[in-house]
């Protein structure tokens, strides 16, 4: 799975109506261009294939009152708003992804009702679990027998089993605590958005 995705969908989802510079900026606030895919032409790559695919729909904008040229405005469709959460379960529940899709979940976390979200964090806690197994009974050298260096690797995924789930279950034990305003609990969480050019909050 891709971020690009995600990021994308998701950051069109917080605003209803955006245009591909409002995407960018926000995906550069959340400092999505260091941790991800998320540069400048992949985001506008990414709104138009998703327009083609029906996940969007591009709406033509006037040109502005300062002369400016006419910018195309993005709106989820219905197939949009499907695609958006299944990525969105699907980076809190997998294991396997890589950690910018993990990221870009945990991004959009209080877009889902608190119980869904920690249910989806305790898959991923399952997951990682059955495979720290798998890599123990799979991938140990047996007694007596010299890996060298390469037992360092299994090493190295048994500890980041065991350190991505205990980040997990602290978020899980924090969103049962209360934590965070989830999807069904208020108004829907504004703080990821970058400020308008010219704005002077800081």
């Amino acid at each position: 799975m891709s971020a690009i995705r995600l990021l994308v969908l998701g950051a069109v989802r917080q605003h209803g109506r955006a245009h591909g510079y409002q995407v960018r900026n926000d995906l550069e606030f959340w400092g999505a261009h260091q941790w991800s895919n998320a540069k400048p032409g992949s985001i506008y790559h990414a709104l138009k294939a998703m327009a083609k695919q029906g996940l969007m729909v591009a709406h033509d904008t006037a040109p502005s009152a300062a002369g400016g040229p006419p910018r195309t405005e993005y709106e989820l469709t219905p197939a949009g708003q499907e695609e958006y959460f299944r990525l969105l379960r699907h980076a809190l529940s997998a294991h396997d992804e890589k950690i910018d899709v993990l990221t870009a979940g945990v991004g959009f976390l209080v877009d889902l009702p608190r119980a869904e979200a920690v249910a989806l964090l305790k898959q991923r806690v399952a997951a990682l679990e059955e495979w720290r197994e798998e890599i123990r009974r799979h991938w140990t050298p047996a007694e007596g027998e010299d890996w060298g260096h390469i037992a360092e690797i299994m090493g190295l995924w048994v500890h980041t089993a065991e350190t991505g789930g205990e980040w997990t279950r602290g978020l899980i034990e924090r969103l049962e605590a209360g934590a965070y305003e989830m999807a069904g609990e208020g108004a829907p969480w504004r703080g990821g958005l970058a400020p308008e050019p010219g704005s002077t909050a800081g």
